[in-house]
């Protein structure tokens, strides 16, 4: 996967929002007034739905994002509000109509188990008001989209009015518009940049029984033609997403565990409009797209992905590239934390490695083997000067780094300036930090800052400075 670091795009997301509502509870006994469950509440919590989860997942992405849609004039409109301010999003462009119910859906749990949702909402068309009002406010931030995505989910904001007027308004300004679509009639998102219905959507779309790849690809062009698409998508659940631009193609996915494909779809679209918004290719941006939903399946519930789990996850299947592997110190921090929390244990370990040789992948292969996750701190050029002397490095830090992060027991590199690694292992807080054999008696910087310390043997005859003199014709 190509970098999506200091990608921030400008997505626009409009659609049906709400708000899902949850109360947690346990159940011990049946009312004696019906035969009905009394569900003892002890928590209840609440997250955006619906297009709010395109939201989350945006945010989750790093994207800058704007809403507009329709509210009612109620508690829940508020409560809905500010729960997108509170994840910093833009909310100028959501319109409050006084005769609308704000959509809430509120589930009651009893021992993990659904036993009832009940629903406020208003599911009829938006007024001609609430349209002029929404498109005028796009039209007056249209240039500041890097895309649009129409997240629709049949509640009568995305009337078909509406639909036509922003796509039309956006072609304008060349801004792309993807779409989320609801129903069996496309017709409303004619002239769109893409749709993301699913299988069963795109057969009830188009009439067209899904069963093999020519029905796949007959299906493909026949939205592309009726909805004058740039691209035809259909997403194929666990056989990954299709694409038929100037020809049929197919990304298998890549998930590895599937536990909950609630909001997967909210993922792909938010994905999509990223990795298109950053500059990516159709194909890129549907291997990317994968990728996210490969991990957002293997997570409970309407889950988000970030970029960081996307690189370590694509890490995992071994198909990443090195830059993916070489972090910062900010980053890496993040990266950390993530780890713990999920109860990995973290090995770091740091050199100059100047000229890679076995000894070093040795040595590297058995400090990963103290745990899940191994860390190599790498000195920078002026260090390893400051060190070695003033022909050394031979090999420039960031030719080092990306010959480092290219070994498979390898998870992440981190270039630091200092003489030693001091500020780097405090920052991580290692279980295990490893140093070589030579240190054996001898003080290890950052030990304080470890849970344990490992001392790795030197592979006889294998180093640097010998590899050196070899090359210079003074050893033999």
């Amino acid at each position: 996967m190509q970098t999506f670091k200091n990608v921030k795009p400008n997505i626009l997301v409009v659609g049906d929002l709400m708000i899902d509502h949850y109360l947690w509870g346990s159940c011990e006994r049946i009312s004696p007034e019906a035969p009905v469950q009394v569900v003892d509440i002890a928590k209840e919590t609440t997250v955006l739905g619906g297009a709010g989860n395109v939201i989350n997942n945006l945010k989750a992405l790093g994207a800058l994002v704007s809403v507009a849609g329709v509210i009612g004039d109620d508690a829940n409109g508020k409560e809905l509000t500010s729960m997108l301010q509170s994840i910093d999003v833009q909310t100028r462009q959501l319109i409050v109509q006084k005769d609308r119910k704000t959509s809430k859906k509120s589930r009651v749990i009893a021992v993990s188990q659904q036993i009832l949702r009940y629903d406020k909402e208003s599911k009829e068309d938006i007024s001609e008001e609430s349209e002029h009002r929404i498109i005028g406010s796009i039209e007056t931030e249209i240039q500041s989209y890097d895309a649009i995505i129409l997240s629709d989910y049949g509640k009568g904001v995305l009337t078909h009015t509406l639909c036509q007027q922003i796509i039309t308004l956006a072609k304008e300004q060349n801004v792309k518009v993807l779409v989320d679509p609801k129903g069996s009639d496309f017709s409303k998102y004619e002239g769109a940049y893409l749709l993301t219905p699913n299988k069963k959507e795109a057969i009830l779309a188009t009439g067209i029984e899904i069963v093999d790849e020519s029905s796949l690809e007959k299906a493909l062009l026949q939205l592309k033609a009726t909805c004058k698409l740039d691209i035809s998508l259909i997403t194929l659940s666990e056989d990954g997403i299709a694409i038929y631009d100037t020809e049929l193609k197919k990304f298998p996915t890549v998930a590895k565990e599937v536990f909950d494909v609630t909001g997967a779809g909210d993922t792909v679209i938010a994905s999509i409009a990223f990795a298109l918004s950053a500059g990516k290719s159709i194909e890129e941006t549907a291997a990317f797209a994968n990728l996210a939903a490969g991990v957002v399946v293997g997570k409970i519930g309407s889950a988000t992905v970030t970029i960081d789990e996307i690189e370590e996850y694509e890490a995992s299947l071994h198909k990443s590239t090195s830059d993916a592997h070489i972090k910062s110190f900010e980053e890496i921090e993040k990266i950390v934390q993530r780890y713990k929390a999920q109860g990995k244990k973290v090995v770091f370990t740091n050199g100059c490695f100047d000229i890679l040789h076995v000894g070093h992948v040795k040595y590297l292969q058995e400090a990963k083997s103290f745990g899940d996750v191994l860390i190599v701190g790498l000195n920078s050029d002026a260090s390893v000067s400051r060190l070695k002397g003033p022909t050394r490095p031979v090999n420039p830090a960031q030719d080092r780094a990306y010959l480092l992060a290219a070994l498979e027991a390898v998870d992440f590199v981190v270039p630091f300036e200092d003489d030693t690694p001091y500020e780097l292992i405090k920052m991580v807080a290692p279980d295990v930090l490893v140093k070589g054999g030579d240190y054996e008696g001898k003080e290890v910087v950052g030990t304080e800052f470890a849970r344990e310390l490992k001392l790795v043997a030197f592979v006889d005859g294998k180093s640097t400075t010998k590899t050196i003199e070899k090359i210079q014709g003074t050893s033999c």
